[in-house]
């Protein structure tokens, strides 16, 4: 059997994704469609994949920012190198503190 002959289109409508809000961040920026944010003048590429999407901003250090998608932190950006340097897998496993 081919996969057309037995495709049924969804009874749900596809709405996108809620209005994603950062409340624990210093900031929020939306990502272009050629995937960049634009911070201080700077453009920095992060991923077209996510393009039209906000991202959450904090910054840790001075000049260094971590980068929230929804729940998941996507790495950090640093100002001067002007680069998104990502975090090994943020979807993977989490594994909480033991108290």
């Amino acid at each position: 059997m081919r996969a057309a002959e037995i495709y049924r289109p969804a009874s749900r409508i596809y709405r996108g994704l809620p209005e994603i809000e950062y409340p624990m961040h210093d900031r929020d920026v939306l990502v272009t469609a050629c995937g960049r944010i634009c911070m201080h003048r700077r453009k920095i590429n992060i991923s077209t994949v996510i393009a039209g999407q906000r991202l959450g901003l904090k910054e840790v250090e001075d000049g260094i920012w971590v980068v929230t998608f929804m729940a998941y932190d996507l790495g950090y950006i640093d100002l001067e190198q002007k680069t998104l340097q990502p975090i090994d897998n943020p979807f993977g496993t989490r594994v909480s503190p033991m108290s």
